[in-house]
This record gives C-alpha cells, structure tokens and sequence, in this order.
C-alpha cells in the first residue's frame, strides 16, 4: 500500500476543477469554428454554377409515357464537389493549423478532415454502385427526379454532397466537445433533409433546379460562420 501526499494548500477538489477549467479555456483556443463553416458555405454556393453551365451527360434514352426518359449525369457538377470539397478540407486543416501553432497549442483538425474525405468517397460509391442504378429515369429536357417515397428522398440527400458536410461536421463537434457546433449541425442536417426551397425555384426554370436548396444550405453555412466568428471575437480579452 502506498500513500501520496498532497502539496501544501492543495485541494484535490480544486486541483481537479482548476485541470478542468484549464482544459476548457485550452479547448476554446483551438477552436475555429467559422472558418470550416466559411469555406463549405463558398464550396456550396459555388457549385450553383457548376449545375447550371456545366456538362450534363444524358445515356440511355428510351421512350416513356409518349415523351422520353434518359439517364442524366451532372459531369461538370460532380467534378466541382469531389474537387472543391477534397481543396476546402485542406484549406480548413491548414488554417486550424496555422491558428494552433500561432497559439502555441495543439489541434484535432485531421481527424476531421479524413473523415470529410472518407465519406465524400464512400457515398461516392454508394450513389455510383446502389442509388444511381434504382433512380427513376430523368426527363432529358426536365432533369427532375420523379416523386420518391420521403424516407428515400431523406437518405438521399443525407448521403449527397451537402449531407456529407453536415456529417463531417457532426466529427468536428464532437472532437473539439463544442455543443454550440452540433446543435447548428443538427439543424443545418434538417434544412438539408427536409425540402425546403420556399417556392423559390418554381419559376427559375429547369436549368435552376437545384440552385434553391444550395442557397439555403450554403447561406445557412455561411450566416453560421458569421455567428460563430462573432462569438470567437466576443470571447476575447480587451
């Protein structure tokens, strides 16, 4: 049996909660919370432009119903994400990185942007190998996928590049213990899912199709990393 002593005037009590504290303020410090949600709200919004004058690949057209149904592949579009996503975590590593070492502190960034990457390729394969194959067929001069069941509507979109996001940063939260985080990322998660568009789209045209839904979720990445840069300065010491 052995026995330790305890400095003078050391509470172990207050030892602990004085550690804790010390790990809070260390964990604050690391964090950087708007810049990931800047640079995915641009990677978002950029791809408005990617849908609308990129290269659309139509296959396999067949007739249905007296009009035609093809198979729509968004080239342009796809490329756009794989790229921008894959650029916009190494920009995110390498700011947290920056701001770490200008800090004098550590950072748990790389886990998370693995994990973005790891699950751009995973659903990647899981649209390519399992969704792609089971779409109803796309109108070549209306691509509008037909009315699906809602379950399959939500998983779809939560497996698409913008779910994609909101799970990655679903990691971030938890690894920097940032409950402000997941809660927005839960709700960023439910814009994402659930199709909201407020109408917007109804007259855009079809070439607009998908520019509703990007703005919402990009704007509400971007009004995030505004709010979370807001309170990062407000935290400040004068």
């Amino acid at each position: 049996m052995t026995s330790e002593t305890v400095p003078v005037g050391g509470d172990p009590r207050r030892l602990l909660t004085e550690a804790r504290d010390l790990a809070h303020r260390v964990r604050l410090a690391q964090r950087v919370t708007w810049l990931p949600l800047l640079v995915l709200g641009l990677v978002t919004l950029g791809a408005i432009p990617a849908f609308r004058f990129g290269r659309t690949v139509v296959s396999n057209c067949r007739p249905v119903d007296g009009g035609e149904a093809c198979d729509v592949w968004f080239a342009t579009a796809t490329i756009y994400w794989w790229t921008a996503l894959v650029l916009g975590y190494v920009v995110i590593a390498v700011g947290y990185l920056r701001v770490a070492r200008a800090r004098g502190l550590g950072t748990r960034v790389a886990p998370y942007a693995i994990v973005g990457i790891a699950l751009l390729v995973l659903f990647t394969l899981l649209h390519v190998l399992v969704v792609a194959p089971n779409l109803p067929p796309l109108d070549a001069a209306h691509p509008h996928p037909q009315p699906l069941p809602w379950v399959v509507q939500a998983l779809f979109r939560l497996t698409d590049f913008t779910g994609s996001i909101g799970l990655a940063l679903l990691v971030l939260a938890w690894l920097e213990r940032h409950r402000a985080l997941l809660l927005f990322t839960l709700g960023y998660l439910v814009v994402v899912v659930v199709p909201m568009n407020f109408g917007w789209g109804d007259h855009w045209g079809p070439q607009w199709g998908f520019a509703p839904m990007l703005v919402i979720s990009g704007g509400v990445l971007l009004l995030g990393s505004a709010g979370f840069a807001l309170a990062q300065r407000s935290r400040r010491p004068r």
